[in-house]
């Protein structure tokens, strides 16, 4: 099943668009995301991709601090881009999300893990890199199972405006480290390919 896509008015103000996402009933067990200006409705995510963010999430408990937390459907909001934003995986600090009703500044959060589905790899490999680094958001891993060369995971950092630059990708198979403050290596190959 693909992503169905609610257009709004283009003129519509950011508030506007808040409230009818978090207003409107959406179907269960969808991810509901505002990407560039336009509500996006995904179904739930295959076994294999949940698998995946699963294994991340393990690496990750072992070495983020006791005041961090890593989310799974923490919303993120980057006006700057029209974006809300519901990556696989959010680390951030639970200081920064206790008050939170419905979703958090881009800004609080120190990584943004995505796992391609074939339906928005478009939107994980183009859209949501842009919105993650104009938020500021340190990290960005995109596992990407659709690459056009066969599954790749590439580490983004050092955002500048709207660009990350590309600190490392590898092949499936293939570790990935992520840097400090993480300091953690992701073994690719416990990965499930299709």
């Amino acid at each position: 099943m693909s992503a169905l896509t609610v257009s709004q008015d283009p003129d519509q103000h950011w508030d506007d668009l808040v409230r009818y996402w978090e207003e409107m009933e959406w179907p269960e067990g969808s991810k509901v995301e505002i990407i560039e200006g336009i509500i996006t409705v995904s179904p739930a995510p295959a076994s294999r991709h949940n698998v995946i963010a699963a294994r991340i999430q393990r690496r990750l408990y072992s070495v983020i601090p006791d005041d961090w937390e890593i989310f799974q459907t923490q919303a993120i909001a980057v006006p700057s881009r029209l974006g809300m934003f519901i990556p696989d995986l959010l680390v951030a600090p639970v200081e920064e999300c206790r008050e939170a009703e419905s979703h958090i500044p881009g800004a609080v959060a120190e990584l943004a893990v995505e796992v391609t589905s074939k339906s928005n790899a478009r939107h994980d490999r183009v859209s949501k890199p842009a919105a993650y680094a104009a938020a500021g958001i340190p990290l960005y891993l995109l596992v990407d199972r659709w690459a056009p060369g066969g599954p790749t995971v590439t580490l983004y950092g050092e955002p500048k405006g709207d660009v990350y630059r590309v600190l490392h990708a590898v092949k499936f198979g293939d570790p990935i480290k992520l840097p400090a403050p993480f300091d953690v290596t992701i073994d690719t190959g416990e990965f499930p390919v299709d």
